[in-house]
């Protein structure tokens, strides 16, 4: 289904179908990222350790996110697009093969200085921390541990560069399921062979990132790019990308540099608060993910091309379908956290160390995680037009502000609302960096379909609130309150999703949503096919 007149319908289709490839890996990642937490947390609860190795982990994630599948992976992307699409396939692999020379390299240096740094990375990251000394000297420990998985990820970053320019997702998007098969084999299996048993799941991400490199190899040889021809560190292209590159550090990651700051300012309320926000952020992660950030990378190859081509009205047009599909799917997700919050934590993570003030403490972080998730994700997509772009120094600048308006709005609300303050600040900040987003791509490229846009969020919303408040009853009526069986919650909970997820397909049916019938059109394709 077309929903811009003047964009080819294959060119929406192209985005859609890539966007469900990598969604539907992304589910599959989530759900074992999701045992993943339900095992850490039942073995270790929200104390001391898990607030060690969430901050110690959160450290090289955020390298991940900034220098790897952040700036590296966008300003790669359309650099090598370009190269593709003007000089040809030889030309673009061997600039490839020297970025991943070159990168190699950096990555090992800010590995080495990583480990070395690590007592000062933490003293800034989690100042709360110097006050328990066993913190944070374990903290620091698992720190230099896991330092080195930003060698495998950054490499990853790159290699799913290279695959999503040449149409394949899948494997790029799989990758983080060895992770968390790693850190999952790691509790068990090594973990209770550790002094500290916390050791064994810094063990496990180290182990877990390099599984994930490995998976990359066969599907990059089976596209005909060959790691081992000879190659010179240095291409002319790698100073364009590193040009692009340096200010989407600090662009591309506003969202991850926003949840630093609440777990830095965290750390200086009562223990278990940077637990609290790491699990409700996992929680809002899965939505944010599975429909987001699968859009965003579907759609950035696409635009990247469009912008090589100089045709900007494709560009206005694939940049509105994206942000209608995202704001369909996100929206309701939105709804649907806000409403089932605390049955979702208790069922998730509500056992062993994870009691009930635990659960009720991370369903008040979820709440306000929520309320910002529609701009977490739409975020991503105009941030990608943006790069396809090549215009770097505008997301910086409105990233500069809602960092500061973070931090500033995060003081002034974690004494009143604690954690809460910190998780709403996040979502606050979010929303201003999207308003700002817009106004200047609308200045950059002109109209951008801003009234289709609205008309279409203005539809989701109304189901959505309907679908809202007809779960929310249903919830009262069939979830078991207090301490039910875990059955019951299960059951009361996946009835709830149900018939929620019904109710909003049927009244965008009767509002005659051109997102669901775009997205239907693609799946009977697809079924149509086998």
């Amino acid at each position: 289904m077309n929903l811009s007149t003047n964009q080819p319908t294959t060119e929406n289709h192209r985005v859609t179908k890539a966007a469900g490839v990598v969604g539907s890996a992304t589910l599959l990642s989530r759900i074992f990222g999701f045992i993943r937490d339900v095992v850490i947390a039942w073995f270790f609860g929200a104390g001391l350790s898990s607030d060690a190795f969430f901050v110690a982990f959160r450290i090289p994630n955020l390298l991940r996110r900034l220098f790897a599948e952040g700036s590296l992976s966008v300003a790669f992307i359309p650099v090598f697009t370009e190269y593709l699409t003007k000089r040809g396939k030889d030309y673009a692999f061997e600039m490839a093969r020297s970025a991943i020379r070159l990168l190699s390299v950096l990555l090992v240096v800010i590995a080495i200085a990583g480990i070395l740094l690590s007592p000062y990375i933490i003293r800034v990251i989690a100042p709360g921390f110097t006050d328990s000394p066993e913190k944070y000297y374990l903290t620091v420990f698992l720190t230099r541990i896991m330092f080195p998985y930003i060698f495998f990820i950054g490499l990853v970053a790159l290699s799913m560069g290279i695959l999503n320019v040449l149409g394949h997702f899948a494997a790029p998007a799989l990758a983080p399921v060895f992770l968390n098969i790693s850190i999952i084999g790691s509790v068990f299996l090594i973990a209770p062979k550790m002094d500290d048993p916390v050791t064994g799941l810094a063990i496990g991400v180290l182990i877990g990132g390099f599984l994930q490199l490995v998976l990359q190899v066969p599907f990059l040889i089976k596209k005909g790019f060959h790691f081992w021809q000879k190659t010179n560190i240095y291409h002319p292209g790698l100073k364009k990308i590193g040009l692009l590159m340096l200010p989407t550090i600090f662009g591309a990651a506003v969202y991850q540099i926003n949840i630093l700051v609440g777990t830095l300012l965290a750390s200086l309320l009562a223990q278990g608060s940077v637990s609290y926000l790491y699990y409700a952020d996992r929680l809002v992660q899965f939505p944010l993910g599975i429909f987001a950030i699968a859009t965003a990378t579907a759609v950035l190859p696409s635009l990247s091309r469009q912008a090589a081509e100089k045709d900007l009205q494709a560009v206005r047009n694939t940049f509105s379908y994206a942000i209608k599909l995202v704001l369909f799917i996100t929206i309701p997700s939105m709804v649907g956290l806000i409403v089932l919050r605390e049955p979702i934590v208790a069922l998730l993570f509500k056992r062993g160390a994870f009691d009930a003030k635990t659960t009720h403490l991370t369903a008040y972080a979820l709440l306000y995680y929520s309320v910002g998730l529609w701009a977490f994700s739409a975020v991503r997509i105009v941030v990608s037009t943006f790069y396809a772009l090549q215009d770097t120094k505008t997301p910086v600048r409105m990233a500069v502000v809602s960092v500061c308006a973070n931090i500033i709005l995060g003081i002034i609300l974690m004494g009143p609302m604690g954690h809460g303050g910190l998780a709403l600040s996040t979502s606050l900040a979010s929303m201003l960096n999207l308003g700002l987003l817009i106004l200047a791509l609308r200045t950059k490229l002109g109209a951008l379909g801003l009234r289709s846009i609205t008309e279409s969020a203005c539809k989701t919303m109304i189901c959505s609130g309907i679908m809202g408040a007809v779960v929310w009853v249903s919830a009262l009526l069939i979830i078991p309150s207090g301490d039910g069986a875990f059955s019951g919650l299960f059951l009361g909970l996946m009835g709830s999703i149900v018939t929620g997820f019904v109710l909003y397909g049927l009244f965008s049916l009767l509002f005659k949503s051109q997102e669901l019938e775009s997205v239907l059109a693609i799946a009977r394709k697809g079924i149509g096919k086998k």
